[in-house]
């Protein structure tokens, strides 16, 4: 079984190779960054499975699971992550995620999830799917929908509308009718001052 880890935390990324590595008949590699990983899915012999971290450099979350899978050399393509949501796990396994692996979970499931995913299998932790997130009221939040507060969050990251849309997988056009939109609904004139009352009122 061959599987790439692509983190950009080394302590991680060592210790999941070592952990993999001492279960016997697991072949690993490993990189630091998005662009990395698929030059080494594009050169190398086909991997059993590809764990990308959601966060990492050049990673451009969802959109980047997209792009590997895409690649089309036969590998699967799971998420790991120590910060994403259900939703983005869910959004994850229907864009056609091998699986959702939060950097939580412990060793020994960690390497049953990653066989299971390899064996081609969908793995996803239930008791992390199933868990009631706290919902957390922001007056600022809940005047915005879920996709302008997306377009929001972009915004406070200083994305151009070009980039936003990439990541949210819609048109620039439509990107720039919410940020028009969200501008009114909390008062802003330009991006810079969207951002500011954004991350005033603890959105992001």
């Amino acid at each position: 079984m061959r599987v790439l880890i692509a983190d950009d935390h080394d302590l991680l990324r060592d210790t999941l190779v070592m952990y993999l590595e001492g279960q016997g008949g697991i072949e690993t590699a490993s990189v630091g960054n998005f662009a990395d990983a698929c030059a080494r899915i594009a050169a190398d012999d086909p991997y059993d499975l590809v764990l990308l971290d959601y966060n990492m450099p050049g990673m451009n979350g969802l959109a980047g699971l997209r792009t590997a899978i895409a690649m089309g050399t036969g590998q699967r393509v799971a998420l790991i992550s120590g910060e994403a949501t259900r939703r983005i796990a869910e959004d994850a396994l229907e864009a056609g995620a091998a699986g959702f692996v939060p950097k939580s979970l412990p060793a020994k499931s960690l390497i049953n999830a990653v066989r299971f995913m390899a064996m081609g299998e969908q793995y996803a932790p239930i008791d992390f799917m199933t868990a009631v997130e706290e919902k957390v009221t922001n007056p600022l939040a809940d005047k915005l929908t879920a996709r302008e507060l997306q377009v929001l969050q972009g915004l406070t990251e200083g994305k151009s509308n070009k980039e936003i849309a990439r990541d949210l997988d819609i048109q620039e056009p439509t990107v720039k009718l919410h940020v028009k939109t969200l501008y009114r609904k909390v008062g802003a004139a330009n991006r810079t001052q969207a951002a500011m009352i954004a991350r005033e009122a603890g959105l992001y």
